[in-house]
Order: structure tokens, then C-alpha cells, then sequence
């Protein structure tokens, strides 16, 4: 497609134009391109990324962009994905992306005073603690979608009851 056609294809689709960052978006650009030659984002208004987003990373060809009057920019991986000024008329491929979605894991070790004596090993209590804390995260801002879960230990549990006296051992030897 011509770069206009390309950038409404991406908006209505997915995101946008892919903008590239660092040199690891541009490899991941190559690789979804398979093609020479393919329309990035990047556009002459000041040089800026068509999502609005802003970097200081560039990787010109030599002698790019050359001010004859064109605005648009594809990427030339027969030369390691270098950039090329030219015209928004060219018909290419062209590279658009969808938002990123985190799937980072977060480890957080949780302590709890056990007053009534509960088996915190049970099913049933270990997920009613994990809809609690849900709703405390939840009401926290965090996302909806977050997924909370156990991490059972090499003996198939999940919580141990703590030691008070290796304990206080312990908070001496930090105090020292």
C-alpha cells in the first residue's frame, strides 16, 4: 500500500505504523517484514513517529534523508533495515503493531497471623484469601485482569508455619 493507505490500514486494525526505537525493534521490524523493503511510521512533520511517540534513536542510510521533498520512510533490509526517505505515493509493504501487553510475574512472599487456626493449606481457604486480596488490589487501582496464584513449595504447600524462635535468632544476627 501507498504510506496513507498503510498507516488508516494499521489504525483501523491495530494500532499504527510500526515505530522503531532501538535497534531490537528495528530486528523485530525485519523479521515480520520478510520483505527488501517496508513502510515504517516515521514521517517528515519534524521527523516524527505517526503514533505521536517521540525517540531520540535514528538509523539513516548514508546520506538519508536527503530534504528532496518527500515524507515518508521505509526501512531497507537488504541493508540491515536503514532508512529511506521517499515518496508517500510508493506502493510497499508496510509493518503495523498492537499494543504491547505485559505478562510480567511479580514473587511477593506474604505473611499472615493465623488467630483462628485456619489449615492455610486448604483449597478453599487459600482461594478465599486469594479473592480478598484480589478485591484489596482492585480497590488499590490495579487492573481487573490481574491473575494472583499460590507458589507451592518442593513439598506441595504453600504455607509453612513460621518458627518464632529461628526467628528471633535471625532479627538478632540483622540487628548485629
Amino acid at each position: 500500500m501507498k504510506w496513507p493507505a498503510a498507516q488508516s490500514y494499521c489504525r483501523a486494525h491495530h494500532t499504527d505504523l510500526a515505530s522503531v526505537r532501538n535497534m531490537a525493534d528495528n530486528q523485530k521490524v525485519k523479521e515480520a517484514a520478510g520483505k527488501e523493503y517496508a513502510l515504517i511510521g516515521l514521517f517528515r512533520d519534524s521527523w516524527r513517529w505517526s503514533d505521536g511517540s517521540t525517540s531520540s534513536f535514528s538509523f539513516w542510510k548514508k546520506g538519508q534523508p536527503d530534504n528532496n521533498n518527500v515524507t515518508c520512510v521505509a526501512a531497507d533490509f537488504s541493508q540491515s533495515g536503514a532508512w529511506e526517505d521517499g515518496s508517500c505515493d510508493m506502493e510497499r509493504a508496510f509493518i503495523c503493531y498492537d499494543p504491547v501487553v505485559s505478562t510480567s510475574k511479580k514473587v511477593l512472599k506474604v505473611k499472615f497471623e493465623n488467630k483462628k487456626n485456619l489449615d492455610l493449606n486448604d483449597p478453599a481457604v487459600m482461594e478465599a484469601m486469594l479473592k480478598q486480596l484480589k478485591q484489596k488490589l482492585r480497590a488499590q487501582g490495579l487492573d481487573d485482569n490481574i491473575k494472583l496464584s499460590w507458589r507451592k513449595q518442593a513439598d506441595g504447600k504453600v504455607f509453612h508455619k513460621e518458627d518464632k524462635k529461628t526467628n528471633k535468632r535471625r532479627r538478632k544476627r540483622e540487628e548485629l
